[in-house]
């Protein structure tokens, strides 16, 4: 297993190679850093000498890829992609080229815990909910209740999670005036801004979510092992408790796994339309400023988790089935 490890590590470090430097690309294709300076200093007329200064003062000044003027070590070294990205490597993010962006990496500190507070109820309740909703559709195949159940999940998909937000701010903050509409305060305290937008993504992602496992739980329930079962006088509670969800744990696990990045990035939508300073607003506020130094940070970040989660997956599904091995 722990060569398995390390060849992946191996890849997912070729991948964070080559995201890196296409990311770096992109963005300096799309804007030079006059273009950026520009942008950021603000004002119809921006003077060249603005320009240089604000330059120097993020290294914008330095060539792009390579210094041709240097030797050796230093043509790589003494250069923007070298103190913008390669540095990513070690976790250095640098300053945001918004001026009152500040330091990236304490933002992400600061940032991340809120966006924990909001992401992993959703992402544990989510999962439990849709699990036992989808084993309760299958336990009643073929009645009025599971017909009417996938009917609510075909009409609950066909919504959009914008209008949850907004009919939910509405309804619970507006008229009944239970929950803030927006905002969000440290401590306890942080409960009540956070139990709508939980609640409402709570609903808008149930309904995918069941649709995707009653399918799974639908196919392990036709197989042979579950008849033998049922034959042996298992009630229909422990047959889908134990043989159906158990077998069906590996598609469960990877869609687990693939929301882990999703946890520590944030909502964008929901942090956005709440007041949620965590690092969905972050990234969201980031892409209206064309703060490109945020968003290279901030897809960085989520290929570092990407990579991560996907080995974690694979860990888990040894534990989760005797029979997968890593090879």
């Amino acid at each position: 297993m722990l060569n398995y490890i390390l060849r992946r590590l191996g890849y997912g470090l070729v991948i964070l190679i080559g995201v890196n430097l296409i990311t770096f690309l992109l963005f300096f294709t799309v804007n030079t850093p006059d273009d950026m300076a520009r942008l950021n200093i603000g004002g119809k007329r921006v003077t060249p000498e603005q320009i240089e200064k604000w330059k120097v003062e993020r290294g914008y000044d330095k060539p792009m890829l390579l210094n041709a003027k240097a030797d050796g070590v230093e043509m790589l070294t003494n250069t923007v992609f070298w103190d913008r990205s390669v540095s990513l490597f070690a976790f250095k993010f640098g300053r945001a080229d918004n001026a009152s962006g500040g330091d990236i990496g304490y933002q992400i500190r600061q940032r991340m815990g809120v966006s924990l507070q909001l992401t992993v109820p959703i992402f544990v309740l989510g999962l439990l909910a849709s699990v036992i909703f989808s084993l309760w559709l299958v336990m009643f195949r073929g009645t009025p209740m599971d017909f009417w159940g996938v009917v609510l999940c075909v009409v609950m998909m066909s919504i959009s999670s914008l209008f949850y937000i907004i009919v939910g701010q509405y309804l619970f903050s507006r008229v009944a005036k239970l929950a803030p509409i927006s905002g969000y305060a440290p401590g306890l305290e942080a409960v009540r801004f956070l139990l709508l937008p939980i609640a409402l993504m709570l609903v808008a992602s149930l309904a995918g979510q069941a649709r995707f496992f009653r399918t799974l739980f639908l196919e392990e329930a036709g197989k042979d092992y579950v008849r033998t079962a049922r034959a042996k006088g298992l009630s229909e509670t422990v047959v889908m408790g134990r043989h159906v969800l158990r077998n069906a744990m590996l598609p469960i696990i990877t869609t687990a796994g693939s929301a882990l990045p999703g946890l520590f990035m944030g909502g964008l939508l929901t942090e956005s339309f709440f007041g949620i300073p965590g690092l969905g607003s972050y990234t969201v506020d980031a892409i209206a400023s064309q703060d490109f130094a945020i968003v290279r940070a901030m897809v960085f970040l989520g290929a570092v988790l990407y990579i991560i989660s996907n080995i974690l997956i694979d860990i888990t599904y040894t534990l989760a089935d005797p029979r997968v091995r890593m090879q």
